[in-house]
């Protein structure tokens, strides 16, 4: 019997890349799909009802919206998808063949930038790699895992930064993270706002900061900061 897949994609102001993340997944079998908004200013919620998902309005940050997501969700199995990211074809049975293999809590997609820059492929195979080795992949990897697991887990951290750094480490306690070869294609927008060495630095250094135990609202408030250098 197919388990019915729930995608929780929490937005904010998602409106030049919310269409093309929902036109893909209708086509799958047996999928919900969930767009859970942080109160957007633009037409994030006009697109997800046009393309007839269902939304419900969350305050913002992407632990709590991902956790309202779950709650209001009534799959077995969960994708946690960022709203500017695209999925590979066939998708639902990939990650459904993953979650049935034992010792496996959770899985994610390889990585992928919209962009043709040889840099931002390099970064993106990188982070790949980095994924398979550390079984440590980003949320903008489409991370998924069973309901149980979740609930094992104890959800998202309901932090504003790191909550799926912290939501995988305890995933890990219960079994290994596979990486898919297939990759999910994630917008440019990050590494071309802050450019690319720059993003990539400071995302170690708030990791780094995470494992020396400075507390999320303060790893937050240094993100802010160092993107405004």
């Amino acid at each position: 019997m197919t388990k019915r897949l729930s995608i929780i994609i929490p937005t904010l102001n998602e409106e030049d890349h919310l269409e093309q993340t929902l036109s893909q997944l209708s086509s799958e079998e047996d999928v919900e799909v969930i767009v859970v908004d942080g109160r957007s200013s633009d037409a994030t919620r006009d697109i997800a009802k046009a393309c007839e998902a269902e939304i419900i309005s969350s305050p913002k940050g992407r632990g709590i919206q991902m956790n309202r997501g779950v709650k209001a969700s009534s799959g077995e199995l969960l994708l946690f998808l960022h709203g500017d990211t695209t999925l590979p074809c066939g998708f639902a049975p990939l990650m459904r063949k993953v979650m049935g293999k034992p010792g496996y809590s959770a899985g994610a997609f390889a990585l992928k930038i919209n962009s043709g820059r040889p840099l931002l492929s390099l970064i993106a195979h990188s982070a790949t790699l980095r994924s398979r080795l550390l079984q440590m992949p980003y949320g903008d990897q489409g991370i998924f895992t069973s309901r149980e697991m979740y609930d094992r887990a104890g959800g998202f951290a309901e932090v504003p930064i790191m909550e799926d750094y912290i939501f995988i480490r305890e995933l890990k306690k219960y079994g290994r993270i596979f990486i898919l070869h297939e990759a999910a294609v994630t917008s440019a927008r990050r590494w071309q706002n802050m450019g690319a060495i720059r993003t990539t630095v400071v995302n170690q250094l708030i990791v780094t900061g995470y494992l020396c135990g400075v507390k999320p609202p303060t790893l937050a408030r240094w993100y802010q900061r160092l993107k405004g250098l």
